[in-house]
């Protein structure tokens, strides 16, 4: 996941909150240039570009 925080530019980590398209999801990995993420209420976790629609949450975002 180094790869992807420092290639995009972007703050993902395992365990991180996100929101893809109005529905809100956890990291729970990556494979290659994609992001793992199971989204709240789904089962299956897919493949999502690390940029594209994806809003990542920080601790104070998620707390107030």
């Amino acid at each position: 996941m180094e790869y992807i925080r420092t290639y995009y530019g972007v703050n993902a980590k395992r365990g991180g909150r996100i929101v893809y398209k109005n529905k809100s999801g956890t990291i729970v990995g990556s494979k290659g240039p994609y992001l793992r993420i199971r989204l709240d209420g789904e089962k299956k976790i897919g493949n999502y570009h690390p940029t594209y629609e994806i809003t990542y949450l920080w601790v104070w975002q998620i707390t107030n």
